[in-house]
Formats: C-alpha cells, sequence, structure tokens
C-alpha cells in the first residue's frame, strides 16, 4: 500500500485504525467478556498514546504474516460506515442541543463518506454522493459555528477556530482530489482525501469534547 503523505502529517489511516478497525472488536467481545474487552481496550488506547501508529503496524503485521493483499485505505474508509456507532471518543455528552447536531451532524459526514468505495465506480451515484458530502460538510460547519459562543474561555474558542480551518483546507484538498479523479480515475487517492476529512472531523470533537467537557 503506498503511503501518501500531506505536509508533516502522519498518514490519517494510522489514527483511524483504532477507532474504526479495533474498537469496534472489541465491543463485540464486551457482550461475551465485559472485563477483558474493557482491559483490552484500555491497554491499546494507552499503547496507542504512547506510540502513535502502534495499532497500524500491528494489523499491518499480521496482514503481512497472513500474505494478505488489503488496500487499508479503502477498507478502513468502508469500516468507517460501522464504527461511528461504537466509539464514544468522538461523541460530545453535553445534552445542549447545539452539541448534540454537532454529535450528528459529523456523525452523518463520515457516514456519507465511507460509502465511497462502495460507489465511485458509479458516475451518476458517485456524483450525486459528492453533492451530499458538500452539504454535510456546510452543516458539519454550521453546527460547530452554532457550539462555538458555549465554549468557555478565549483559547478554547480559539483552539475550535483553528480546527475548524484545518477542516476547511482539507476540504478544499478533498474538491480539488475529486476533480484529479475524474481526470485520472485514481480512486486511491479519493480514499486517502476522505479519510483525512474523517481525521479533521474526529479532531474537532475531540478539541471541542476538551474544551466543554
Amino acid at each position: 500500500m503506498t503511503m501518501e503523505m500531506h505536509s508533516n502529517f502522519v498518514h490519517p489511516v494510522t489514527s483511524l485504525i483504532l477507532p474504526v478497525l479495533l474498537r469496534p472488536i472489541l465491543s463485540q467481545l464486551e457482550r461475551r467478556d465485559a472485563a477483558a474487552s474493557q482491559q483490552l481496550r484500555a491497554a491499546l488506547t494507552k499503547a496507542e498514546q504512547t506510540h502513535p501508529g502502534l495499532s497500524y503496524e500491528i494489523v499491518m503485521g499480521i496482514l503481512k504474516k497472513g500474505d494478505l493483499n488489503v488496500n487499508m485505505n479503502e477498507s478502513i474508509l468502508r469500516l468507517q460506515g460501522s464504527a461511528s456507532e461504537t466509539d464514544l471518543e468522538y461523541r460530545l455528552n453535553r445534552t445542549d442541543e447545539a452539541f448534540q447536531e454537532l454529535n450528528k451532524k459529523s456523525a452523518s459526514l463520515k457516514r456519507i463518506l465511507s460509502r465511497i468505495p462502495d460507489e465511485i465506480s458509479d458516475r451518476k451515484k458517485f456524483l450525486e454522493t459528492i453533492k451530499e458530502i458538500a452539504s454535510a460538510i456546510k452543516r458539519l460547519l454550521d453546527a460547530v459555528n452554532e457550539a462555538a459562543p458555549f465554549i468557555p474561555g478565549t483559547s478554547g474558542k480559539q483552539a475550535v477556530e483553528q480546527r475548524k480551518k484545518e477542516f476547511v483546507k482539507y476540504s478544499k484538498k478533498f474538491s480539488t482530489t475529486l476533480k484529479e479523479y475524474f481526470k485520472e480515475a485514481q480512486p486511491n487517492a479519493v480514499f486517502v482525501s476522505a479519510l483525512y476529512l474523517i481525521h479533521q472531523t474526529n479532531q474537532i470533537m475531540i478539541t471541542v469534547k476538551s474544551k466543554c467537557e
């Protein structure tokens, strides 16, 4: 798999392996052995925080050992559709309507993006999905603006504003990547760009959560 890089930034798939692939598996394990699942979840989370990208290395090591050829960008993007329901790290706990709307809009954008691998080969359907993504991006930004007044302190507001700017930057890159795709038909570049957008969405949620809860 080609690990394409955007300037000085870790490839987004490395940050999404734990929440998108591993945590849903642990949630299934929790039904059979809650204690073991919670211990594994805590250990993996701590290991990933100490050594970012460790979860990715573990999964890729298993695939290599099994001599399996998997496009991880495509796979993680597709799995994102169901992962939003099990990972609470990117969900705000505050009951204010503005924060609940932000939860809904961020999850909605990620679900729509997760459909790309299944729809990219159908031009008509993909063009409709692109329109949905554009609308979902706008709704997410509107939701961030609605939540901003509830964020205490100048530094908190500035941190969220900076995340919003980063999100907008990667939204524009995603748009550029789509234009290039219709000229060159390189779907993996679209998958990677969509993963960056998901990562930036998660960063907004983490930042808002850290400043408000």
